[in-house]
């Protein structure tokens, strides 16, 4: 163990905690993985943490900078709660939310900007391509999550 780690979690620290009932664990760990590999040598560690109840959050743990003097303070910041945000994250987004606390200066490229129109008007790519927040970028719907877990005999009541 070097010596610049405590033994608390290394921060920033990304906790995704997903429904195993509904079988969100492959969704956890590809949102970690992209975390991961945008944030390589920023990001501290990421947490994969199973839960039941149809719950799929993404909390931020962060440490910001100390202000004239005093030591940085550790925030705790939900990007994502599938409950309340009606479905998943698209990965550009809940990268766009981590960079905004962690790294706000930071240019995440081609996701980041915004495609020039003729006509004047500056719009997203999903304006652009008439995409909505109601798909995600391969055209699946985000409202339709998982399906029903075979053989388990306990379903969580998104899964009903």
């Amino acid at each position: 163990m070097s010596s610049d780690q405590t033994n608390g979690p290394k921060l920033p620290r990304v906790a995704i905690t997903f429904c195993t009932q509904c079988r969100w664990m492959l969704r956890a760990a590809y949102f970690g993985q992209e975390l991961l590999s945008t944030f390589s040598t920023t990001i501290g560690e990421v947490a994969l943490i199973p839960a039941t109840g149809g719950v799929f959050t993404v909390v931020l743990t962060h440490e910001s900078g100390p202000a004239q003097g005093e030591a940085g303070q550790v925030h705790e910041v939900l990007l994502w709660d599938r409950k309340s945000e009606g479905g998943f994250p698209e990965t550009k987004v809940l990268k766009q939310r981590f960079r905004d606390h962690v790294e706000p200066d930071r240019d995440l490229g081609h996701s980041d900007r915004k495609k020039h129109v003729s006509g004047g008007s500056d719009k997203t790519e999903a304006e652009t391509t008439g995409q909505t927040a109601s798909t995600s970028t391969k055209g699946q719907d985000v409202g339709q999550e998982a399906k029903k877990p075979v053989g388990t005999g306990a379903d969580c009541e998104d899964c009903k």
